[in-house]
């Protein structure tokens, strides 16, 4: 559990420094990100969620 509430502090962490240094980007990709048709957004989601669950359990299985 412990580990769980490091990787969401780590989350907020890396998310609001992208916010802080660069917010104009940030809202260029959220408009590029409300145009995409919504199968590629589940897609990608599913995508980015398998590679961060393999990332986890290799590094807890090594």
């Amino acid at each position: 559990m412990k580990e769980l509430i490091i990787a969401i502090g780590l989350l907020l962490f890396i998310e609001g420094t992208l916010y802080a240094l660069f917010p104009s980007k940030m809202k260029n990709m959220l408009k590029i990100i409300e145009k995409l048709p919504v199968n590629d957004l589940r897609v990608s989601g599913i995508l980015f969620a398998l590679i961060g669950f393999f990332i986890v359990w290799f590094n807890k299985s090594f």
